[in-house]
């Protein structure tokens, strides 16, 4: 049993994540008033000045937005997290996962430097994936961690690509400075691989097809995870991402055909695969694959019109999408399941939770007077807008929100209504705090419905100025704007979703049939990652032989390959004449260091190998004097006499050389030629070069008047390189444990 120290810890584990993000909910409430009169917030601290990396976080528009509603949603999320986890045993962890979580993408929208933008992105990648595998013992939840890891890490790497790019292209990191200068980047010839490694970034991390798949899998993490995860956190980041870019990236045919086509396939697909399903927590991950798709495409527009719908249809989103998973949670805690077909009547035991569930429904449905309203059609209006092809993006954006009709009418009304169903135990309504956030954040869909000019003035159209960078291109928010196009297309809403959700178990039927017989990108999914493991086994069988010889091997032959490779495809090959200025003497100590080598490499002594080597390194010593580098001659000749010393005590536990292999010492024979060759003929150039006496300069200027020393090499490596210097010596110390080690023996080989 629990000790109640345990439970009073588990309790504050719970509440101080509610009490972290509610506070952080009020400062950014604060900001409201100041970014609705069009001023922008920005605060820098240096980080790597160097480099040119600061630490620069902004509070604009878009910023504010999805700062409150992460910090907002948050903490009724981390409320509901507190009473649905009480008692586990991991509840601290999961709320010291979900607050870094949270911390993690208010950092991401935040940071006004895409340098620490990636920094928070990788953060977001790694949290979630521990709280979708929060449950580890669970292998669906394992696999689905990964998978979500995976496909998001991919998009990361693109994006740090990205950024190096519009680094090198625009001179700066600051995504202020970038706005000041639209054409910078869409003028550039690198505009195009910009372009295709940032929609990479975004759509892995926004699940746009064919990344799809690993967003209806996150759905193994615990409830309030999902319910936060696709709400306003890591499923948003590619559209903030998207949004954030859009000054610098938009206003071409490649962003608008790019974002409409992928918008369009997604919401539309998503919408149909929504209706197949029967966890209702699954149909509503399907939802938001559609949410994210209609987001995407209006971002692919540049009108006022679209980019109002844009963010509008984000708050709505927002507001419903935790509502319901919330909503979903309750049912599941107080009725032991999620199947659809095992749910009915719920509203008698269950009235709170019911009518929430309805006010969201509703929201989502697009029905008045609620915000979803509005945001529908002004989804209509922007869909309208693309002067391209607006029938097609109209049709996408009816069809799916007729099927959204027919998924919100699943959700929100089969479990609650009609007879009595029958879950795995008697249902009960949940308690007040996990009640509070799906309420509140239905009634606020319901309130910003009634009074859309409290969020238009406050967050909407700055959210829009700052996403086009021009001011006044936002839209109003009306709840009756006449009868106009977009109100018609509503009304065909919703006769098509009503009959869409009359004939909505056919319709799966015939979805789930079609499915079966149809392969998916999650199936191929464990298919790749088999393939990846094959070839992961063929590459360990063929270089990790156990064979030291073999290692030594492939790793001079791909320094080899590499560097006369590198001569070769360059044209880089130009070789000085330095026959003048060979002198007798100089060919002396060749011969001595060629016969050390001739020795080392004939003889099957170890004693007489390390000999020769001796000698190779006391002729490079002597050269070292020759050339006026006394210092590094003695260095040289110390460390010779010390290896010579070791090897030969080591030498004598170790088995005779072993006889034959004449074809191994052919072919080593012949890549240590060529290595030789090739590193001589680079040191040759090199040396035959100018020298480039900055440096050189910067130490001769400040060995004495910096560090107090003459001795300029010194110098350098105790003060100026004093932290290589330390993990050089690290790496001796730990070499040198090693061998003792290896000489002492094992206590069975001592006894033997």
């Amino acid at each position: 049993m629990t000790s109640s120290f345990s439970r009073s810890w588990l309790s504050l584990a719970g509440l101080l994540p509610v009490a972290i993000a509610t506070t952080l909910f009020i400062l950014f409430l604060q900001a409201v008033p100041v970014i609705a009169a069009g001023r922008t917030l920005r605060q820098v601290w240096q980080w790597v000045p160097g480099l040119g990396v600061d630490l620069s976080f902004v509070i604009d528009g878009l910023s504010l937005t999805f700062a409150l509603l992460i910090s907002g949603i948050g903490a009724l999320v981390m409320l509901y997290s507190a009473r649905y986890l009480a008692g586990h045993v991991h509840q601290a962890r999961f709320s010291l996962l979900l607050t870094s979580f949270m911390l993690a993408m208010l950092g991401l929208v935040l940071s006004d430097n895409l340098l620490t933008l990636f920094v928070f992105w990788e953060l977001t990648t790694i949290t979630s994936y521990l709280l979708i595998g929060f449950d580890h013992s669970a292998k669906k939840a394992r696999r689905s961690a990964l998978q979500a890891l995976l496909v998001t890490g991919v998009g990361g790497l693109a994006l740090l690509a990205a950024i190096i790019l519009i680094g090198t292209t625009a001179g700066t990191f600051e995504l202020s400075e970038l706005r000041a200068m639209p054409a910078i980047l869409t003028g550039s010839t690198l505009y195009l691989p910009i372009l295709v490694l940032v929609l990479l970034a975004a759509f892995t991390k926004s699940a746009q097809m064919p990344f799809h798949f690993w967003l209806p899998n996150a759905m193994a993490a615990p409830t309030p995870v999902s319910a936060y995860l696709h709400s306003a956190t890591m499923v948003k980041a590619g559209i903030y991402l998207l949004a954030r870019m859009h000054p610098s990236l938009s206003g071409t045919d490649v962003w608008l055909w790019t974002l409409t086509i992928a918008g369009a396939v997604t919401t539309v697909f998503a919408s149909i695969m929504a209706v197949r399903q029967t966890d209702l927590k699954l149909a509503l991950a399907y939802t938001t694959l559609m949410a994210l798709g209609a987001l995407t495409l209006l971002l692919g527009n540049s009108t006022g019109y679209a980019i109002t719908a844009a963010v509008t249809f984000l708050i709505v989103h927002s507001l419903y999408k935790a509502a319901l998973f919330l909503v979903i949670g309750i049912v599941d805690h107080g009725t032991g399941t999620r199947e659809v077909d095992r749910l009915s009547g719920l509203v008698r035991a269950m009235p709170v939770t019911a009518a929430a569930a309805a006010v969201a429904a509703l929201s989502m449905a697009g029905f008045p007077p609620f915000l979803g309203f509005i945001g529908k059609e002004l989804k209509y209006a922007g869909a309208l807008a693309v002067a391209s092809e607006p029938v097609l993006v109209a049709g996408a954006v009816l069809l799916s929100s007729a099927l959204m009709f027919a998924v919100a009418g699943i959700v929100a009304l089969r479990p609650f209504w009609g007879k009595a169903g029958d879950p795995p135990k008697p249902p009960k309504e949940g308690p007040w705090a996990m009640l509070l956030g799906p309420v509140v954040l239905a009634g606020l869909g319901a309130f910003f419905g009634i009074m859309p000019s409290v969020i238009a003035t406050t967050l909407v159209n700055p959210t829009v100025t700052a996403i086009l960078a021009e001011p006044g291109e936002a839209k109003p928010l009306l709840l009756w704007a006449g009868i106009n196009l977009p109100l018609l297309l509503s009304i065909a809403t919703f006769v098509l979703g009503a009959f869409l959700y009359a004939l909505h178990r056919p319709l799966r039927r015939g979805l789930i049939w079609i499915t079966q017989r149809t392969p998916s990108l999650d199936g191929g999914w464990d298919g790749f990652l088999a393939g990846v493991m094959a070839v992961c086994r063929w590459q360990t069988q063929l270089l990790q032989t156990g064979i030291l010889r073999r290692y030594l091997f492939l790793t001079f032959a791909t320094a080899f390959v590499a560097m006369a490779g590198t001569l070769v495809a360059k044209d880089a090959i130009d070789l000085p004449n330095l026959v003048p200025d060979v002198l007798p003497k100089h060919g002396m100590l060749f011969v001595l260091i060629f016969l050390g080598l001739a020795l080392t490499v004939i003889t099957q002594s170890r004693i007489a190998a390390i000999a020769g080597l001796g000698v190779v390194g006391i002729g490079i010593a002597m050269l070292f004097i020759l050339f006026s580098a006394p210092d590094v001659a003695i260095t040289q000749l110390l460390v010779e006499t010390l290896i010579v010393v070791l090897f030969a005590a080591a030498a004598l536990r170790l088995p005779h050389l072993p006889r034959g292999g004449s074809g191994w010492r052919f072919w080593d024979a012949m890549l240590a030629l060529g290595l030789g060759v090739t590193t001589t003929a680079i040191l040759l150039m090199v040396t035959a070069s100018p020298v480039d006496r900055e440096l050189t300069g910067f130490f001769e200027g400040a060995s004495w008047p910096e560090a107090f020393g003459r001795n300029i090499v010194n110098v350098i490596l105790v003060d100026f390189r004093a932290l290589d210097t330390f993990g050089e010596i690290a790496v001796v110390l730990v070499a040198a444990i090693g061998a003792y080690a290896l000489l002492k023996g094992t206590p069975e080989r001592q006894k033997k």
